[in-house]
C-alpha cells in the first residue's frame, strides 16, 4: 500500500475532503488535498459553494447507483481485496497486520490502513472517541508520531496483537467499513459520478484512491486524475468514456512502476483494462481477472 496523505491536521483535511454542506460525501473543497486548489473565496463564495454543492447533490441523485448499489459494492470490495490481500473475502482482513515494506509503515484491515500515511491514525482516534478502554488506544501517542514515517518507535511490542484484539469487536469492524467509506469509497463515486463515468469508471476511481490515497501530487488520485484529463475529456466533457479511462489508467501505472518496491501493475493489466478492453462499462457479472497472476472469478 503506498497511500499518501498530507499531514498536521488530519480530521480537519478528511472533513473536507469527505463532506459537503449537508454532510454527504463531496467533492474536497478548499482543503490541501482538493482536486483543485482555489484562491482566497470572495465575499459570497460561501453561498456560492452551497449552491454548487446543492445542484451537484440533485444531480447525482438523479443518476443510478452504480457502484453504490449494495451488490456492485459488494463486487468493489472483492476486487479490491483480490488486489490488496490475494483473497476476494474481504471480510477476513479485518485483523490482518502487517508491515508489507512499502515504506508507509503497518499496513492492517479491510482497505490496508497504513501507520504511515494518517488514515489509520484518523480510524483509531475515532473509535477511541467512542470506545476509549479499546486494545488500541494506548497506541494513539506512538501513532501520531510515527505518522508519515514508517517507523514502529513506541509501537514494537504489542500493536499488531491490539489490532487483532481490536478487531474481534464488531465495533471497530464496523469502525472500519465507515472509514472506508468516508474515505475512499464515496468521495470516490462522488466524483466517478460527476465526471459522466459508469459503474466501471467509478470502480476504477475507487481503486485508484485505496491505492494512491487522496492527494494532490502527482503520485496522489487527484494528480493522477488530472494527468488522465490532460490526454482526454471526461465523458462529462463529451469525451469518451472508455478513451478517458484508458488515459487514467495509463497514469495510474505510470505512477506504479515509478515506484521502488510494490510495481506490480495487474489490478490494471489483467484486471480493470480487461474489463474496458471488453466494454463491460457497467462492470456486470461475471467476471474473471487475475492478480499477480492468480485468476478470481465473479458468478453471474
Amino acid at each position: 500500500m503506498t497511500r499518501l496523505f498530507l499531514f498536521g491536521a488530519p480530521i480537519a483535511i478528511a472533513a473536507s475532503i469527505v463532506f459537503g454542506s449537508s454532510g454527504d460525501p463531496a467533492l474536497p473543497t478548499g482543503s490541501p488535498q482538493a482536486a483543485e486548489p482555489a484562491p482566497a473565496t470572495p465575499a459570497g463564495g460561501d453561498a456560492r459553494a452551497t449552491a454548487k454543492q446543492k445542484a451537484e447533490d440533485a444531480e447525482i441523485a438523479g443518476l443510478p447507483a452504480g457502484l453504490a448499489e449494495p451488490r456492485m459494492k459488494e463486487i468493489a470490495s472483492q476486487l479490491v481485496a483480490s488486489a490488496e490481500s490475494s483473497t476476494l473475502d474481504w471480510r477476513s482482513q479485518y485483523g490482518t497486520i502487517e508491515d508489507v515494506g512499502d515504506g508507509t509503515g503497518y499496513t492492517a484491515g479491510i482497505i490496508g490502513f497504513c501507520s504511515g500515511t494518517n488514515d489509520m491514525l484518523q480510524l483509531v482516534e475515532s473509535f477511541t472517541e467512542e470506545h476509549p478502554d479499546n486494545p488500541l488506544a494506548p497506541f494513539l501517542p506512538a501513532l501520531r508520531a510515527v505518522d508519515g514515517t514508517d517507523s514502529h518507535e513506541g509501537l514494537d511490542p504489542g500493536f499488531t496483537a491490539a489490532w487483532k484484539a481490536a478487531a474481534g469487536d464488531k465495533a471497530f469492524r464496523d469502525a472500519q467499513e465507515e472509514f472506508r467509506d468516508k474515505l475512499y469509497f464515496e468521495p470516490a463515486v462522488r466524483l466517478a459520478k460527476l465526471d459522466g463515468l459508469g459503474t466501471l469508471g467509478q470502480f476504477v476511481y475507487y481503486d485508484a484512491m485505496v491505492l494512491h490515497g487522496p492527494g494532490i501530487e502527482a503520485t496522489g488520485f487527484y494528480g493522477i486524475r488530472d494527468a488522465a484529463m490532460a490526454e482526454a475529456d471526461t465523458a462529462a466533457e463529451g469525451g469518451d468514456e472508455t478513451a478517458y479511462l484508458h488515459a487514467f489508467l495509463d497514469a495510474g501505472k505510470s505512477v506504479i512502476q515509478a515506484r521502488k518496491t510494490q510495481r506490480d501493475t495487474s489490478r490494471i493489466d489483467t484486471a480493470q483494462r480487461v474489463f474496458l478492453r471488453n466494454g463491460n462499462l457497467e462492470l456486470k457479472a461475471p467476471l474473471v481477472w487475475q492478480t499477480y497472476g492468480e485468476t478470481f472469478r465473479i458468478p453471474s
